[in-house]
């Protein structure tokens, strides 16, 4: 195996556009733009699908999954080549966990205005998937596999047995088995449709990223790590399809069907093979800097424009940028979008400045 210290460009910079997009939505790039424009197929593809279907956008919390577990995978290289066991990491790993899990909830309570109990944040979901995949990731690839398959027909199971009166319909919102999962752990049901149960399936996600991160990472031709990528995500792309389009199990985002997670893990592996191609292999990185400066610390500025963003710095701009702009005649929309970008850009400058000046937080 390569020597950790030699960086795969690719996964660094693929983390940097995920938390980029991410920062778009916060920064409500995609909602003004499609104020403006609301018939738009392509400003449609930036936000979740309402049921069963996929937009593009609902590809990006599944690729922040696989980051982060191909990010596991390189750290705990690193913690062997140091001489620390899996055992003496695992302490490390729990105290992460339990830390996710709390800027999870946190954040709920951040968005409600008060103190409530609610699953259904990323960060918690990661909290639980991160900690599967370190359970297995010692595991030979076939078997880590085997179990990431394994959740998914858990799932299945789940969903199709529960007879519980009210949520005995798997693939109906608010009468399936997350929802009644959501009554047990929070007393509440979520009125998007998102269910507290998705860390199961969607560890999945956690688990192939740990699998592409020993792939990317390994002493094997780029050709052959190319090759694999495209033929796991074909492999993935046609078993997820073949189950919506026969009718067994349908594409839904927000409650991570076996279907859903399969196809988006097969475009995400799709996505890393071109970004791996272009980055690593062809050596087009002159911009990649762009991207990689949000990637270094994904989880503060994801932090940030959930929190600091959203309750105060997205107005405190707007001020400014968007209050200049409607002062000298621009339509109020047009005023909306550059206020917007400008944010965009200002938070993205956070990073950059972080970056400059080495200074990186972590869980």
């Amino acid at each position: 195996m390569e020597s950790i210290s030699k960086r795969v460009q690719s996964l660094d910079l693929m983390r940097g556009i995920i938390m980029l997009l991410l920062a778009a939505e916060s920064c409500r790039v995609y909602d003004t733009i499609h104020h403006s424009f609301p018939q738009n197929k392509l400003v449609i593809q930036f936000f979740h699908h309402p049921w069963h279907g996929l937009h593009f956008w609902d590809l990006v919390q599944p690729a922040f999954m696989f980051m982060a577990g191909a990010a596991l995978y390189l750290s705990y290289q690193k913690q062997l080549q140091r001489g620390i066991s899996w055992q003496q990491n695992f302490r490390k790993i729990l105290i992460r966990c339990f830390r996710l899990l709390l800027c999870g909830v946190g954040l709920h309570c951040v968005y409600a205005g008060k103190l409530v109990w609610e699953l259904w944040n990323v960060l918690s979901q990661l909290a639980v998937t991160t900690l599967i995949a370190y359970l297995i990731i010692q595991l030979p690839t076939k078997g880590q596999l085997l179990i990431s398959l394994c959740l998914l027909g858990l799932t299945e199971l789940l969903y199709r047995s529960c007879a519980l009166p009210g949520y005995d319909q798997p693939f109906v919102d608010g009468h399936n088995f997350g929802n009644w999962m959501d009554q047990v752990l929070m007393g509440k049901i979520n009125s998007d449709g998102w269910v507290a149960i998705n860390f199961l399936p969607t560890a999945a996600h956690t688990i192939w990223g740990v699998l592409a991160g020993k792939l990317l990472m390994a002493a094997q031709t780029t050709k052959y790590k190319i090759n694999h990528l495209l033929i796991a995500g074909l492999v993935a792309l046609v078993l997820g399809y073949a189950l919506d389009i026969s009718d067994i199990t349908p594409i839904i985002k927000r409650i991570s069907t076996s279907s859903f997670v399969l196809v988006s893990g097969g475009w995400v592996l799709f996505i890393l093979a071109g970004i791996y191609w272009l980055s690593d292999v062809k050596g087009y990185h002159r911009y990649a800097w762009i991207g990689t400066v949000a990637g270094m610390n994904a989880i503060f500025i994801y932090l940030f424009f959930e929190t600091v963003g959203m309750q105060w710095f997205n107005g405190f701009i707007d001020i400014f940028i968007g209050g200049t702009i409607r002062g000298i005649g621009i339509s109020a929309d047009i005023a909306a979008i550059l206020s917007a970008l400008s944010t965009w850009i200002a938070e993205w400058y956070l990073c950059y400045w972080l970056y400059q000046h080495k200074i990186f937080f972590k869980l």
